[in-house]
């Protein structure tokens, strides 16, 4: 098969659809829609977002020195939209969207309720890349709702996590299991 370079592009799979949560300099809750993000270190756990400077939610988070990570699922995807198209300078997207926010009992942001997972983080480091400034969240606490889970663990076709398409610029759900991890591999061990 031939292969077509495409050159220096952001372009990686899977891509979260992710809502970060942010109170402004007026205490208000906003929500913001970020796909640059991903689980960046297991101790302590910690989780990346990158956000542009001139976006309403990059001061909050330096001010406030926290964030929420709400992981939406399928069926929040015109909302989740709407909140990376709108500007919280300018819109209570909470309100138009018909979201709650609730505040985070462990940092100083708020939690998208309707979102089965979220993620309560307490900014570690700040690191300006260029167009986006990365922010390392120290994730102080994870909630799920309790029908998401199976066997006593989380269940990814419960959470339904919406994915975005950066290439086609469409958003996404997950497929069917493929098979299990540290077991599908094992065939290969003990090979050259």
């Amino acid at each position: 098969m031939k292969r077509i370079d495409l050159g220096p592009t952001p372009l990686a799979y899977p891509l979260p659809a992710f809502l970060v949560g942010t109170y402004d300099s007026e205490g208000r809750a906003n929500i913001m829609t970020v796909a640059w993000g991903g689980i960046c270190c297991s101790e302590p756990p910690c989780i990346a977002i990158s956000v542009r400077p001139g976006r309403y939610s990059h001061d909050a988070i330096l001010a406030r020195k926290a964030f929420t990570v709400n992981v939406p699922s399928v069926a929040l995807a015109g909302k989740v939209d709407f909140a990376g198209m709108a500007c919280g300078k300018n819109s209570d997207k909470f309100m138009e969207l018909g979201l709650t926010a609730e505040r985070s009992s462990r940092v100083d942001a708020p939690c998208v309720v309707q979102c089965p997972l979220i993620l309560e983080c307490s900014l570690r480091h700040t690191l300006e890349l260029g167009s986006h400034t990365q922010f390392v969240g120290e994730i102080l606490n994870v909630s799920l709702l309790e029908v998401c889970l199976e066997d006593g663990a989380p269940d990814i076709q419960k959470i339904d996590p919406l994915l975005y398409d950066g290439g086609q610029k469409r958003y996404h759900c997950v497929g069917e299991p493929v098979g299990r991890a540290f077991s599908l591999g094992k065939r290969f061990m003990g090979r050259g």
